[in-house]
Order: structure tokens, then C-alpha cells, then sequence
């Protein structure tokens, strides 16, 4: 079977090779580009990337841009690098559609373990047919095996993370979720996250469900709760 195949978008040459080092001791094989606009040149050369590692300040096209041009076709998981500290950063990633944001500076085995872990979540839900029925609230329908969800018989296109949510609220309909509970079952074991990453996915699933977003029902103070409208 062919290695795992990562792309590194950065303009630091050395952050690119203490990356791509770490990433090819664990048997990754590791592409390159040195700006957002060659980012998107091999990716398009290499539709076949498990995984892109982005950093937010690049020349020509930023992290951003890069970040916003690939999600209007695919879904690759997508990991966001900054050098800045402040949490609307972090926002800003998650809204563009990045599956994890990571700050500089930053353990590189640390890295490498979120690497797998998305790639490993991305490829098993994909790969592997469960035999799981879709999952269906009200008007949306969501298949785990194909990967897809349609809500009033639309297709709707979700990042990894906004799909993960979305099958956790519909696994769990008419319960009531803390946003501690939601960060701890959706995101990873070392993942670092507050409050307002929960409520970024979810005004971005509302918006992309349309009328079906209404089933997102918040409770203030707690968390939110999933259930069609009767």
C-alpha cells in the first residue's frame, strides 16, 4: 500500500523540513510548496493528498485563501499552522474549514500525532463500510459509509470536522450537550479548545443545512441540543 501522502505549505524552508523530517520517520510520503499559489498548484497536481498542513502567513495567496480555494472542491482534512496567539485566528481557520489549528511554536511529535489521527479518522469513516444505516433527523440524512449528507434533498458539502459534528448531534438527538461533551467527543484527545470553536461549526452547519439548520437548537449557558421541529 502506497504511504500517506502530506502536503507542507510554508514559506520557511527550515519549518518545511523539520515537518517533513518528523512526518518521513513515520513513513509519510511529503510534498512542498513555499507559497499559497504553489500550495494550490500541487494540490492540483496531487488530488491524492491524505492530509495539507497550511501556514496562515504566506506570499502571494495566505493560508486563508489557500484554505478557502480547496474547500471549494474537496475534503481533505486540513491542519492550520500560525505564528500569531490570538483565538480569532483560530476562528477565522475553523470558518475557512480547517479540521485542527495548531500555534507556533509547537511540538513537532505533537504535530505528527494529530497528523494520524486525522488521517486515520478521515480514511477509516471513508474506507469502511460499517453496515450502519444512514442516520436521519426531520429532513436531513446522513451516510456515514458514503460520506455524504443531504438536507431536504439537497446535497450539502461539510468539512471532516462539520460532518463529525453533525453525525454527533444526530446520533444523539433530543439530548441535551455541553460544549464541554462536544469538544471531548468530536475533537481529539489533545485538543485545546474553548467555548466559541463549538459555536463557529455550529453557525457554520446552520448556514449550510439551510431550513434544516433550525434543528440545531441552542441552550444558553450549556450547550445545544438536536432534534427536528415537530
Amino acid at each position: 500500500m502506497a504511504a500517506n501522502k502530506i502536503l507542507i505549505a510554508d514559506d520557511e524552508s527550515r519549518m518545511r523540513k523539520l515537518i517533513k523530517d518528523y512526518l518521513r520517520r513515520d513513513g509519510f510520503d511529503v510534498l512542498e510548496a513555499a507559497d499559497g499559489m504553489e500550495a494550490l498548484a500541487q494540490f492540483d497536481l496531487n488530488p491524492d493528498v491524505s492530509l495539507i498542513i497550511l501556514d496562515v502567513m504566506m506570499p502571494k495567496l495566505d493560508g486563508y485563501g489557500v484554505l478557502k480555494k480547496i474547500r471549494e472542491k474537496s475534503h481533505v482534512p486540513v491542519i492550520v499552522l500560525t505564528a500569531k496567539s490570538e483565538e480569532e485566528d483560530a476562528l477565522e481557520g475553523f470558518t475557512a474549514g480547517a479540521d485542527e489549528f495548531v500555534s507556533k511554536p509547537f511540538s513537532p511529535k505533537v504535530l505528527v500525532a494529530r497528523v494520524k489521527a486525522l488521517i486515520n479518522r478521515d480514511t477509516g469513516d471513508k474506507s469502511k463500510d460499517t453496515g450502519a444505516k444512514p442516520l436521519q433527523v426531520g429532513e436531513i440524512i446522513l451516510d456515514e459509509n458514503a460520506h455524504t449528507v443531504t438536507a431536504n434533498g439537497r446535497d450539502v458539502t461539510l468539512s471532516v470536522k462539520e460532518f463529525e459534528l453533525l453525525a454527533y448531534f444526530m446520533r444523539n438527538k433530543g439530548i441535551a450537550l455541553s460544549r464541554e461533551k462536544i469538544l471531548n467527543s468530536v475533537w481529539d484527545y489533545d485538543y485545546f479548545g474553548d467555548a466559541r470553536t463549538i459555536d463557529t461549526h455550529v453557525k457554520k452547519l446552520r448556514s449550510k443545512l439551510g431550513d434544516c439548520g433550525k434543528y440545531i437548537h441552542t441552550i444558553w449557558g450549556m450547550g445545544y441540543k438536536f432534534e427536528a421541529e415537530e
